[in-house]
C-alpha cells in the first residue's frame, strides 16, 4: 500500500500539489484525511465538504468508504481524534520517530491509530481503485508514525514556501481559513518545519523537500521528480507551458482551491514582495532566518538560490 504524505506549513501550496498528482494514473488525493474523523464521521469540523462540492458523508466515494465498520463508528472517530490530539502534535514528532526507528517501544493508542488509519488508506484506495494514496494532512507527527508501519510503504514529501509568504496569505480570511498575524504564522511555521526536517532522518528513499517556489516556477519538473519518489506511474500530468487539466477531486479538507477544475496555470505568487508591509516582513525575516537561509531564501525578497 503506497502512500505519500505531504507535510509542512499550512498554505505551502500541497492542495495544489496534491490535486495535480490525483490527475496521475491510479493515484488518488485524499485531501487532508486526519480530519475525516472529525468532519466525516463525527460532523464536528470547520469544513466538511468534499472536494466534488458535497458534503464528505454524501460523496461517492467517502459513503462507500464510511461503511466500513471500524472506519464509520462514531466511539472509534472521538478516540481517534483524542488520540491525534494528544499524540500528534508538532512536539511530538521527535518519540513518534524514535518510535518508528525502534530506539523506543510504541504506545498502544499510537499503534491502534496508526492501524485504524492504515486501514483507512486500504479501504480508501479500493474504493477509489488506486494504487497510491495522497495524504496532504501536514502533520509531521503523524508522519512520523506511519513510517513505522510495516504493512505501508509511505514517503513523505515536505513541502516548504517562503515564511513571508506564508505570512502574507494569513493577512485575510480565506473562507474557512482565518487569518493569523505574523508572529503566529512564522512561530507555527518555524516549528512544523523544524518537526518536517527530522524526518529526514529515515533516509533519502523515504523523505523528499521541495519548495514552493520551485513547483510554480517549473512545475513540470517538479512534479516529475515527485512522481518518481513516490513510486506514481503514467504521464505526468502537467503540460509543457505549465498548465493542468483539473477534474473534480474527492479531497476531505484543505485549502479552498481544491474546488478549482478545468485548466489552470501554475504561477507563482510574488505579492508578498511588494504588498507585505515591511514590519511583518522585518519580523518574519528575523525570527525565520536560520531556517529561511537553511531552504536556500535570502534575507531580500526574490534571493532564492
Amino acid at each position: 500500500m503506497k502512500v505519500l504524505y505531504i507535510t509542512g506549513m499550512l498554505r505551502c501550496g500541497s492542495t495544489m500539489i496534491g490535486n495535480v498528482l490525483g490527475e496521475a494514473h491510479r493515484t488518488l488525493h485524499a485531501g487532508e484525511l486526519y480530519y475525516l474523523w472529525r468532519n466525516g464521521v463525527l460532523g464536528t469540523g470547520t469544513n466538511s465538504s468534499c472536494g466534488c462540492g458535497g458534503p464528505v458523508t454524501d460523496c461517492p466515494l467517502w459513503s462507500q468508504v464510511l461503511t466500513d465498520g471500524v472506519v464509520a463508528d462514531r466511539h472509534a472517530a472521538a478516540a481517534a481524534d483524542a488520540v491525534q490530539s494528544a499524540r500528534f502534535r508538532a512536539r511530538h514528532t521527535p518519540a513518534r520517530l524514535a518510535e518508528s526507528l525502534g530506539v523506543r517501544s510504541i504506545p498502544p493508542d499510537v499503534a491502534w491509530l496508526t492501524g485504524l488509519t492504515a486501514g483507512l488508506y486500504r479501504a480508501t484506495a479500493e474504493a477509489a481503485d488506486a494504487d497510491v494514496v495522497v495524504d496532504g494532512s501536514k502533520y509531521p507527527a503523524e508522519a512520523a508514525a506511519l513510517l513505522g508501519r510495516h504493512d505501508l510503504d509511505v514517503r513523505v514529501l515536505h513541502v516548504v514556501r517562503d515564511a513571508r509568504a506564508t505570512a502574507f496569505s494569513y493577512r485575510k480570511d480565506k473562507d474557512y481559513v482565518t487569518r493569523m498575524s505574523a508572529a503566529r504564522s512564522t512561530g507555527y511555521w518555524t516549528a512544523v518545519n523544524a518537526a518536517s526536517d527530522l524526518l529526514a532522518v529515515t533516509g533519502r528513499e523515504r523523505y523528499l523537500r521541495i519548495r514552493h517556489e520551485d513547483f510554480a516556477e517549473s512545475p513540470r519538473d517538479v512534479i516529475g521528480d515527485v512522481m518518481r519518489f513516490a513510486g506514481i506511474g503514467g504521464m505526468n500530468p502537467v503540460a509543457p507551458d505549465g498548465t493542468v487539466e483539473l477534474g473534480v477531486n474527492h479531497t476531505v479538507t484543505g485549502n479552498p482551491d481544491r474546488f478549482r477544475h478545468g485548466r489552470v496555470p501554475i504561477r507563482a505568487d510574488r505579492r508578498w514582495h511588494t504588498e507585505l508591509d515591511w514590519k511583518p516582513k522585518a519580523l518574519t525575516t528575523v525570527a525565520a532566518g536560520p531556517q529561511l537561509l537553511r531552504y536556500g531564501y535570502g534575507v531580500r525578497a526574490g534571493e532564492e538560490h
